[in-house]
């Protein structure tokens, strides 16, 4: 693949890869390719359970373990992740979320409250907790970027998706509000990406997770966005050409956020038979 070498000599915090279908893998693999040093990081469960051994070898990137919801192991990740970079941090990404009202199919009228809380601690506090250690720390360089993995569920109600829309408005407010701080007082920016539906092991548990992609499929006029389309915008987002990019939003989705009602979906749907009994009628 064609480079282009934006992150040449930047170095980068990758907290979430499991395995090949998780979107940090992706985003992981083209920092790589686009000249980063990376370090990847994950509980360690998540590193026990997936592959993300295997990617650590083929990016030539250390391993550590870490609870991204535990202030004393994101301590301990800074510092060895800032010890082995010799300085401070360029970029990060947080593509960590878990829902388990979603794991065991509760409606969101009938969610666990402890699960609940656990949605928002592991989902959306997390973001907050790596953010502001990483401040205390001063482990980010001053332009740094950080980049938060989102879904438009966190402005409109998905079917399916419980408590883990709450949790994605959450992370989408913890970017703008600590945007806000970091970037008055150190220029580093906070954006996060709402990516198409993206069949990963945290989706597994949606029971109509096909339909939502082909209803999305139809309704976006690019149809669906990519996972590597995905690695590519947030590879941008970590560049320096987008250096007064902040506290935003970015739809990485093929334009689905932003359509009415398109042909695709028209000509795909019950309302074929609807438009030809009019027809017919006329």
């Amino acid at each position: 693949m064609y480079t282009h070498q934006l992150l040449e000599g930047k170095k980068g915090l990758i907290f979430g890869a499991v395995d090949e279908a998780s979107l940090a893998w992706h985003i992981a693999e083209r920092c790589h390719e686009e000249g980063a040093e990376i370090v990847l990081t994950n509980a360690s469960f998540a590193i026990q359970l997936g592959d993300v051994k295997r990617l650590a070898e083929q990016t030539n990137s250390p391993l550590i373990e870490c609870d991204a919801t535990d202030i004393t192991q994101l301590q301990s990740l800074f510092e060895q992740t800032v010890n082995y970079f010799g300085g401070q941090i360029d970029f990060i990404l947080h593509a960590v979320a878990q829902s388990p009202n979603i794991r065991r199919k509760r409606r969101y009228d009938d969610v666990n409250y402890t699960y609940f809380q656990q949605t928002l601690d592991t989902s959306a506090l997390s973001l907050h907790k790596i953010l502001q250690v990483a401040k205390k720390m001063d482990a980010i360089a001053e332009w740094g970027s950080v980049v938060a993995l989102s879904y438009l569920a966190a402005e409109r109600p998905i079917h399916g998706y419980v408590d883990m829309g709450d949790a994605k408005a959450l992370l989408q407010s913890i970017c703008r509000t600590f945007g806000l701080v970091y970037g008055a007082e150190k220029h580093v920016r906070i954006n996060t990406v709402s990516q198409s539906p993206t069949r990963t092991n945290a989706t597994k548990s949606f029971g109509e997770f096909k339909i939502m992609q082909a209803f999305t499929e139809d309704m976006s006029p690019l149809g669906n966005a990519t996972p590597d389309s995905c690695a590519d915008v947030c590879v941008m987002l970590f560049s320096d050409y987008t250096r007064y990019v902040t506290m935003q939003n970015i739809a990485n989705d093929g334009g689905f956020a932003a359509a009415g009602l398109t042909d695709s979906f028209i000509n795909n749907s019950k309302f074929v038979q609807l438009r030809e009994d009019e027809n017919y009628k006329d």
